[in-house]
């Protein structure tokens, strides 16, 4: 495989992990636009999303398409759990944002540690792998190009679901409420908005799409593991800083970003490295802009 065959692959992995990253990040920036606040336990979500739809293909049987739209309710849900419980008793206390970041963290540990012992029970172990065939094996190739069949159904629904998230926050009612509520709660509430309910649509979609994303990077390495959203919270912290604090736009393009310079940094200078190179990078583009690449000065956005 000559050089720009290598470019090619490089490339194709990327953009389906990249696509991964961009839903995990989503998730924060959709809690943060409207809160203010950073939700640590999302990662915590998204390894919900894994569990829940291995969960159904095990026991249920069901097919992948039935396992991912159940993964994404099944964590969507969860995220109106963690808000009633984790979120809003402190809100409505007045209580500090850092009170709220605390509280997710404890809900974090709590919920992984619900899964270490629901493995534990399930299966004796701390990791389980989804059933053999219920995605195609058989690389397809293009020339000297070999692409994974998971990588492409990643790459289409990550994208689809993109779309239609910003089709819902641009351009319809819905979108509108969380829009007046990112921007200003109290006004929102005078004018009628029910501030509670756009909080807790917010949890459940950031949910589902946490879920989505770890279903889909469960697929793609074929294993679950309790722990596997520690993995990627920094890398979704990280996508965030990268495209702007709270924008939408910005959690997708930083999760394409850091995928990029991870998966380019490993063909570079092996795996080892990924990680420092992507914060390397982080650090540069904070020096110069520090609201992120399509981040603005205000502190709230939608």
């Amino acid at each position: 495989m000559d050089s720009g065959q290598q470019f090619l692959q490089q490339l194709i992995n990327a953009l389906s992990l990249g696509t991964i990253y961009s839903l995990f990040a989503l998730g924060y920036a959709l809690v943060f636009s409207v809160l203010g606040v950073l939700n640590l336990a999302h990662s915590a979500i998204f390894t919900a999303g894994a569990v829940i739809g291995l969960l159904l293909m095990r026991y249920v049987n069901a097919s992948a398409p039935v396992a991912f739209l159940g993964a994404m309710i099944g964590a969507g849900l969860l995220g109106i759990i963690l808000e009633w419980i984790a979120f809003r008793p402190l809100r409505k206390r007045g209580a500090p944002r850092i009170s709220q970041l605390i509280s997710s963290i404890g809900a974090a540990i709590l919920i992984v540690n619900g899964f270490q012992l629901l493995f534990q029970s399930l299966f004796g172990r701390t990791e389980e792998y989804f059933p053999r065939g219920i995605v195609a094996e058989q690389p397809i190739l293009i020339g000297s190009l070999s692409i994974q069949p998971i990588r492409l159904i990643i790459l289409v629904v990550s994208l689809a679901l993109m779309l239609l998230l910003q089709f819902l926050v641009r351009r319809t009612k819905v979108g509108m409420a969380m829009r007046s509520v990112a921007f200003n709660q109290r006004t929102s509430s005078l004018l009628g908005v029910n501030v509670n309910w756009v909080f807790m649509l917010t949890f459940f979609l950031a949910g589902a799409l946490g879920g989505a994303g770890g279903l889909l990077y469960g697929l793609s390495f074929s294993r679950v593991t309790p722990f596997m959203g520690q993995d990627i919270a920094l890398i979704g912290l990280t996508a965030i800083v990268l495209g702007g604090m709270g924008s939408i736009q910005g959690a997708v393009l930083g999760g394409f970003l850091v995928a990029i310079f991870q998966t380019f940094s490993i063909a570079l200078g092996g795996s080892s490295y990924r990680d420092a190179f992507v914060f390397i990078i982080l650090f540069l583009i904070l020096l110069v802009r520090p609201q992120g690449l399509l981040g603005q000065p205000e502190q709230n956005r939608a």
